[in-house]
């Protein structure tokens, strides 16, 4: 939720927003609780909620009116609460559009870090309790990282294939494409199309799980690699989706040499993050800019301005940028 300087402006107002952090602990217990998955099949009362999902008690009612209070549910005159309706779209696993993967990767990966961000800001160092590398070797703490990663695409592939409409192609690459979540979007859009994913070894189990769900282990490879090492395997379309954020400049600029040789001659490297200037409201893309901060060595959100000029750099022609989504920008970036 953003800040507006009427909250600023008083007393009450900022004592609302620095509570803030229980509203989002709120949302972000229930959905560990899976409460909104136990309500999809109609209200149900306290006690109810209590005993299918094996709870105390303490608390629960103030808990549930709470998630009413922030629209998150609603009660009905009986008492009983029900999904209020994006809740019931969004927050329900398994559910087209749900984003509560992405929720539980938040929470346990980023909720705990928030409570350093004073010492973040003073060193300017991760606070984060080890790295990604780290995470790599538990395939629980993995597997939450990928549902996560999944929320962030949610969507995506149509919009993404709406861009390259009229444009020829024949192979795509998610560059760090995770299992492939986006992948199977645009792969969905066009029958002839054939799809890589390049990501670190440890993603492959979890790729070639969700392709053969999808019934596309025949149009897929997985590439594995690490990006500052390998080269990217070449294709018409290269998708570099919420990678760049995670490096410094000097980095940045390598990644997009690296695409641009690996690009076909003719093709498309796609950029996007949570770049910033580009809305008038740049608060949820200063979060996220400070979640790398908090997790990464030298990341966080840059301009459009900033890695257009890196893409020229590299060597692409034609470089333009549009809005995606809720808060991405997405850059396109063409070889001659």
């Amino acid at each position: 939720m953003s800040s507006t300087a009427a909250d600023a402006g008083t007393a009450a107002g900022l004592l609302r927003l620095g509570n803030q952090f229980c509203d989002a602990k709120a949302l972000l217990t229930a959905v560990r609780l899976d409460l909104f998955g136990a309500l999809q099949h109609g209200p149900a009362s306290t006690e109810e909620l209590r005993q299918r999902l094996g709870l105390h008690g303490r608390g629960l009612s103030d808990f549930l009116g709470l998630l009413a209070a922030l629209g998150l549910l609603c009660r009905d005159a009986d008492g009983r609460f029900r999904n209020a309706e994006g809740a019931d779209r969004c927050l329900v696993p398994g559910r087209p559009g749900c984003v509560a993967g992405f929720l539980t990767g938040a929470d346990v990966n980023l909720y705990p870090v928030y409570g350093r961000l004073t010492d973040a800001v003073r060193t300017g160092k991760p606070q984060a309790d080890g790295d990604f590398t780290g995470m790599l070797d538990d395939p629980e703490a993995l597997g939450g990282f990928v549902r996560m990663m999944d929320g962030l695409t949610q969507g995506l592939g149509g919009e993404l294939s709406a861009v390259l409409e009229g444009i020829e192609y024949h192979s795509v690459l998610d560059a760090g494409g995770c299992r492939g979540h986006l992948l199977g979007q645009l792969l969905a859009d066009h029958d002839g199309l054939t799809g890589q994913v390049f990501d670190l070894p440890q993603m492959e189990p979890f790729f070639h799980a969700y392709m053969a769900e999808l019934g596309l282990s025949g149009r897929t490879s997985f590439h594995p690699g690490d990006f500052f090492r390998d080269p990217l395997p070449q294709a018409d379309v290269i998708v570099l989706g919420h990678i760049l954020h995670d490096w410094d400049a000097a980095q940045r600029q390598e990644l997009l040499d690296k695409a641009y040789r690996a690009v076909s001659p003719g093709g498309t490297v796609l950029v996007y993050d949570r770049m910033l200037g580009r809305r008038a409201d740049d608060t949820e893309n200063l979060v996220a800019s400070l979640n790398m901060l908090l997790v990464t060595e030298g990341g966080g959100e840059y301009s459009a301005e900033d890695v257009t000029e890196q893409a020229r750099r590299a060597g692409f022609s034609s470089v333009t940028d549009r809005p995606l989504a809720d808060f991405d920008t997405l850059v396109i970036c063409r070889k001659g």
